[in-house]
């Protein structure tokens, strides 16, 4: 028999921040090529650093993978985006229990692929403030060794990306802590398995809009009463994880073989689901990078 290899501790401990990493590249950048290229960086850097010197790896990785998305911005080598109706739904999915923002502060629910078009109006130092501080909690502190700024400095710039986001968005963005959202999610996951249609009709918008990937294609349902009655494929998903999908609350649930079954990714505005978008289709899913269950 062949002797078990050694299982390398660094490369082991870079894999367990690898997801968080790309979600964090991802965001800034708006690119899934780039940031599997960020990502790459950062392991070749770590792989020639002295890691007797890392107090906070997961710190550190963070420092490099933000000072490198934003070499990467200020130089003007971002690819260009692919329209989201030439491509299947690129998601990024991190379970709850793994390396993820605890809170996604103010602007939790508006960070999937639309805000991409919103950042493109920030600075490269704003952008780089804004997704680190708002969408992953990354103190100002940290961000400023990034930057070269103060904390104090660092913070005035996260306000000022702040303020432009909601001013090209039209308006103020929705408020609510990521626990919060979680909450509505699983009170909606719950009433669709048990039929509860009056208690659906709480927890959605009038306007919500639920768009499902099926093999035969993409269907969208309109409306509370509507969604309501076609709640059936999210409540199935009800016995899953919760995860964070491109950003928002959302549902992994798997077969019992272990292969994927559904993805689900929830908008929640002032306590109530305005958008839902269900995964099923088993060849979206395989594209996907998903987590396995445990």
């Amino acid at each position: 028999m062949s002797e078990a290899h050694p299982v390398d501790p660094i490369s082991e401990a870079f894999e367990s921040h690898r997801v968080r990493l790309r979600a964090v590249a991802h965001r800034v950048l708006g690119s899934h090529a780039d940031a599997e290229d960020v990502v790459q960086e950062a392991w070749l850097r770590l792989s020639r650093q002295d890691t007797g010197t890392i107090d906070n790896l997961g710190g550190w990785l963070t420092t490099v993978v933000g000072r490198i998305s934003l070499d990467v911005l200020r130089s003007g080598r971002i690819r260009p985006h692919v329209g989201l109706d030439d491509q299947a739904p690129e998601f990024t999915v991190v379970l709850d229990d793994a390396p993820a923002p605890e809170e996604l502060v103010e602007l939790g629910d508006s960070v999937g692929l639309a805000l991409l078009t919103v950042l493109d109006s920030l600075r490269p130092d704003e952008r780089l403030a804004f997704v680190l501080h708002d969408v992953f909690a990354v103190p100002h502190a940290e961000i400023g060794t990034i930057l070269g700024k103060s904390a104090d400095a660092t913070k005035m710039l996260t306000s000022r990306a702040r303020r432009k986001v909601r001013n090209v968005q039209g308006g103020e963005p929705p408020v609510g802590t990521a626990r919060q959202q979680r909450e509505v999610v699983h009170a909606f996951l719950a009433a669709a398995r048990d039929g509860q249609f009056e208690r659906l009709l709480e927890v959605l918008h009038p306007e919500v809009k639920f768009t499902v990937h099926t093999p035969q294609g993409q269907f969208v349902t309109l409306g509370a009463t509507e969604v309501a009655t076609r709640a059936r494929v999210a409540g199935s998903a009800a016995h899953g994880r919760t995860a964070t999908v491109n950003g928002r609350p959302g549902v992994i649930s798997w077969k019992e073989d272990g292969t994927p079954a559904s993805v689900l990714a929830f908008t929640v505005v002032d306590g109530r689901i305005t958008e839902v978008t269900a995964v099923i289709d088993p060849a979206e899913l395989a594209l996907m990078e998903l987590p396995a269950p445990a």
